[in-house]
């Protein structure tokens, strides 16, 4: 696991291969605003997993403060949650999954947040698994029909 910025050239193209996997499930591009620097620190960290030196999976955090979960607003919103089909498998989800939630919870965030859509079962079954439960939609997607929000109080113990 390699902390990078969100420009690394591993990064980038492990970004545009999901951009093209919401394209081929939800024909189009994730519209939301991102901005490099908010996966910097304090604020924020991107993360690249590799496979000996093979990048595979991708993911990202950035405290929030503006979304409240669970009764705090001590949040992290998880991004960019993405294993390339090579690695498809390999538990390299969970692994980065629990990388971002203890990551984050060492930055300050009492809940992990995210959100995923309807034509990403994979993901949702993922979270769900993974102990995190529907919240209220946030964020720029929160209105869409085909949107999932969930959350989990950190630190998570499994």
């Amino acid at each position: 696991m390699a902390r990078v910025p969100i420009t690394h050239p591993d990064a980038v193209v492990l970004v545009e291969q999901v951009q093209e996997e919401y394209v081929a499930r939800y024909g189009g591009r994730d519209e939301t605003p991102i901005e490099p620097t908010m996966f910097e620190a304090p604020r924020g960290a991107f993360f690249v997993l590799y496979v000996g030196e093979v990048p595979l999976a991708t993911g990202a955090w950035r405290l929030r403060g503006d979304v409240e979960a669970f009764g705090t607003t001590a949040t992290a919103e998880v991004k960019r949650m993405y294993v390339a089909p090579g690695g498809r498998g390999r538990g390299l989800a969970r692994r980065m999954l629990a990388h971002l939630e203890e990551t984050a919870h060492r930055a300050g965030a009492e809940v992990a947040i995210l959100e995923t859509g309807t034509a990403q079962p994979e993901a949702i079954a993922l979270y769900t698994s993974a102990g995190y439960q529907p919240v209220p939609g946030f964020g720029y997607y929160r209105d869409s029909p085909l949107s999932r929000c969930f959350a989990i109080r950190l630190p998570v113990t499994r």
